[in-house]
């Protein structure tokens, strides 16, 4: 899709450093995950961050 900024990448690998357990390759289910565990104030960064977490637990799944 395009080029994620470096904040987007930085907050998805940091959660997913010390909460791996908790996302799966399902993106709503990282959604509701993120609203749970993460105080991120705007919907579309959310969602961002959810699927850069979903493309990186998919990746390092099938690698």
């Amino acid at each position: 899709m395009g080029i994620k900024p470096s904040y987007i990448k930085s907050l998805g690998t940091e959660l997913l450093a010390k909460q791996r357990e908790n996302f799966s390759n399902n993106f709503d289910e990282n959604k509701q995950q993120l609203s749970a565990s993460a105080v991120i104030g705007s919907k579309r960064v959310r969602n961002r961050v959810a699927g850069y977490i979903t493309r990186k637990v998919n990746t390092k799944r099938h690698a």
